[in-house]
């Protein structure tokens, strides 16, 4: 029997609006408190009824892609159709590589804006 149920993955930045509206670029979705001030907060209700949040983190640093002495913390996994599509999309929304040069793979390695390391996923 289940404890509990797996609310929405959280992820601290040091502008939570602007990194949802990145995420609401690549995965849709609705920035919920637009219009508000620059809140410690915001949610991205994702289609499908699952959803991300943002936190405000002062004094942020990004994990570090590849590091084996350094935590990677977590990483989003984004299943695509087209990788070359997707990749295109992601980096007009502000995404840098970090890992993209092999193509013969079905995988590349990104970081959103605030340095989160993802991965758009052809799997």
């Amino acid at each position: 029997m289940a404890v509990a149920e797996l609310g929405p993955v959280v992820l601290d930045c040091p502008e939570p609006r602007a990194l949802a509206r990145f995420y609401a670029g690549v995965l849709g979705g609705t920035v919920e408190g637009e219009g508000e001030g620059e809140g410690d907060w915001v949610d991205l209700e994702l289609p499908g009824g699952r959803a991300l949040a943002f936190q405000a983190a002062p004094g942020f640093v990004p994990p570090k892609w590849p590091a084996p002495d350094d935590s990677q913390q977590f990483h989003l996994d984004l299943t695509v159709k087209d990788l070359d599509a997707a990749e295109k999309a992601v980096l007009e929304l502000g995404a840098r590589p970090l890992d993209a040069e092999d193509r013969t793979r079905t995988f590349r390695v990104y970081a959103d804006p605030a340095g989160h390391p993802f991965c758009l996923c052809a799997c």
